[in-house]
């Protein structure tokens, strides 16, 4: 593993994916269960976890553990059911679709790519 590039890729996913999680956990658990910095440590446990399953393991099964993983970090730190994290899950997800679309229609999209 790189660790430049772990870093790089917890900086990065704390900037972009944390605010997408934590506005969907707040809509779903409510902003008592779900505060800011909880999706901050998802993001980040996440990406470690994820560098560590991709050491050992590839292809559909450790997207799998992963997937697995993603919803346990999301129902330990929103303090939510299985269902409820994988509804907060694809929440992300679309809130994530429409703000690319969004900065995409301004003609923003393409400094993300680059």
């Amino acid at each position: 593993m790189d660790l430049m590039a772990l870093l790089i890729q917890i900086v990065v996913g704390v900037i972009i994916l944390a605010p997408v999680l934590w506005i969907a956990g707040r809509l779903l658990a409510g902003k008592d269960k779900a505060r800011f910095i909880d999706a901050i440590w998802i993001v980040i446990l996440g990406v470690v976890l994820g560098a560590v399953v991709g050491f050992f393991v590839n292809g559909i099964v450790a997207a799998i553990i992963m997937f697995v993983i993603w919803l346990g970090l999301i129902k330990h730190f929103f303090d939510c059911g299985w269902l409820k994290a994988f509804v907060i899950a694809v929440l992300a997800v679309i809130i994530f679709a429409v703000i690319i679309a969004v900065l995409a229609l301004i003609g923003i999209g393409l400094l993300i790519l680059f």
